[in-house]
């Protein structure tokens, strides 16, 4: 008769930390266990908290066998090191010891069951030197179970040991916290896990990328278990590939990355202002099976990954991204200002909850991305106020007229008096022309401050790139465009740019003075001037290039 074979387990299992070496990213606990034990300081009650998949009951387990090992000879005693081959660390190990006793709070969450260990804990250990008790999810219980539980936590027998795990430390009660030794264990860093998963595939004999690996240790977000899960996945879709290997594109489409091309190109009809395109993506995306509500989620993804390309936390070397999506988010991101962005974040936010509890989820999705769309170039409440404050006007937009397109996201701050009702289209030609212009046009406070204080970095109508050469109030760039749209009808864009820029005017002009000038002071007859009249000054006529000697 053969042995029928054995079925397989998960990597999250079989690669179950065994002794503390083995458990990774947890440094500093196990410095500090290690040292406790060395010092026989160890506390009754340990609680270990932190994310899912981190190693929380897998270090319970450890702690029980370091607290219980007695070595391959027999005649050891606790250690930060078990020996994993002495009956109590492999009783341990396979989970059959009769003094280590696991309890999932989630299914045990009574005052009842908080009573029979509190009747257990009076008997000392059968076989081994301490009783431990390993409680998880330990936030499950109920607040009576708590308050049956304190007073034995606070003085057990001596005997006996307290490990508690939970990833929801803030429902646990002072009182309880108050009576262990904590322990935060941390996520795991992107780099080890993927060095992690790399061990793992060649100890599976899986061929696998680096990229590869690298996605599944990002999409992990710190679990160990939650990437050991994806790579298992990862494994059993290159198998049926029809290859053994797994590859960043396998990985990509697998965990749908491939999908956020999609969202991508909702979000530039958002920002273009196209409603029926927009709709019809999303019926596209609806068809397909996508949820609403992941859609609602993708498209926040996306406008907050703008927001921290535009801070210059762009992520460039980020695997998760590809090349084609990294330059377009920096593109918006230079582009879009941080109003338009965190405005058009909470219209995102808002239709989020609203599509997670709507009756009808997609027609919830649809409206909120059309209000996304017809709401994105209101001002916001502050600049709203200051309109009323200042010119007593609405903007355009409330005062009935069609809002512009999106994809510029313009401050529309332009008082309605101020707006031209027979857009002509006609850009000055040059910098100084456009300067020019605000004079004859009544804007003497703009045109002397774009002519002493701006650096013309590119004139490009209706573009305007410049630099400033002294502090500017924060609005400038934007009162700029308002205004320069009420003279011309185009629609400008002011952005203030980090290139080579041309001197002011003023600059300019100080600089060819001062030229003139020293070419006077080099001919000969005012050289014979200033000698014969040391005291003598060189001083413009009427404020014009023509220069008279006085002594």
């Amino acid at each position: 008769m053969t042995d029928s074979p054995q079925p397989y387990r998960v990597l999250a299992r079989k690669y179950r930390p065994q002794n503390f070496s083995q458990l990774i990213g947890q440094d500093a606990m196990v410095q500090t266990l290690g040292n406790a034990i060395k010092r026989d300081r160890l506390a009754h009650a340990f609680l270990m908290t932190g994310v899912r998949g981190v190693g929380k009951t897998s270090t319970a387990r450890l702690i029980a066998k370091a607290l219980n090992c007695v070595g391959p000879d027999g005649t050891g005693g606790p250690t930060i090191d078990p020996c994993g081959v002495c009956e109590p660390c492999k009783a341990i190990a396979e989970g059959r010891h009769i003094d280590v006793i696991e309890m999932d709070a989630a299914s045990n969450t009574g005052v009842d069951d908080v009573c029979e260990i509190i009747e257990a804990v009076r008997y000392s250990a059968v076989s081994a030197r301490y009783k431990v008790y390993i409680i998880d999810e330990v936030h499950m219980l109920t607040k009576n179970a708590f308050n049956a539980l304190l007073k034995t936590l606070e003085e057990p027998p001596p005997h006996v040991k307290f490990l508690f795990a939970t990833t929801e430390v803030n429902k646990v009660p002072v009182t309880v916290l108050s009576r262990c030794q904590r322990f935060d264990l941390r996520r795991i860093p992107a780099e080890k896990l993927a060095a992690h998963f790399a061990h793992i595939a060649d100890e599976e004999g899986v061929l696998a990328e680096e990229e590869a690996l690298t996605l599944i240790a990002l999409a992990a977000e710190g679990s160990v278990r939650d990437g050991l899960s994806i790579l298992d996945q990862a494994i059993a879709h290159a198998d049926m590939e029809g290859d053994s290997s797994v590859t960043a594109a396998q990985v990509r489409d697998m965990l749908g990355l491939s999908d956020r091309g999609a969202v991508r190109r909702l979000f530039g009809q958002i920002l273009e202002g196209n409603a029926a395109q927009l709709l019809a993506a999303v019926q596209e995306q609806h068809i397909l099976g996508v949820e609403p509500l992941a859609l609602m989620r993708g498209l926040l993804e996306v406008c907050h990954a703008i927001t921290v390309a535009k801070v210059g936390r762009g992520g460039d070397d980020d695997p998760m991204k590809s090349v084609e999506e990294r330059t377009m988010l920096a593109d918006w991101a230079s582009q879009m200002g941080f109003a338009s962005l965190h405005r058009l974040w909470q219209l995102l936010l808002k239709g989020h909850d609203e599509v997670a509890s709507a009756a009808m989820p997609i027609e919830a999705c649809e409206m909120a991305l059309l209000r996304a769309v017809h709401a994105a170039t209101l001002p916001d409440p502050g600049e709203l106020a200051r309109l009323l404050k200042e010119g007593g006007s609405l903007p355009v937009q409330l005062a009935g007229k069609p809002s512009e397109s999106a994809a510029s996201f313009t401050e529309p701050s332009l008082p309605l008096a101020q707006a031209s009702p027979s857009p002509q289209n006609n850009a000055p030609e040059s910098f100084r022309a456009l300067i020019d212009m605000l004079w004859d046009k009544g804007k003497p406070h703009l045109a002397q401050q774009m002519h002493d204080y701006i650096g013309l970095v590119r004139y490009a109508p209706p573009e305007l790139v410049i630099r400033p050469v002294q502090p500017l109030p924060a609005e400038f760039n934007r009162d700029t465009a308002n205004v320069l749209k009420s003279l011309t009808g185009m629609n400008w864009r002011v952005a203030t740019g980090d290139g080579p820029a041309e001197p002011s005017l003023l600059e300019q002009e100080q600089a060819a003075e001062a030229q003139a000038r020293q070419e006077i002071m080099d001919t000969p007859i005012v050289k014979a001037a200033m000698a014969a009249f040391p005291d003598a000054e060189l001083l413009p006529i009427d404020d014009k290039d023509e220069w008279s000697a006085t002594a």
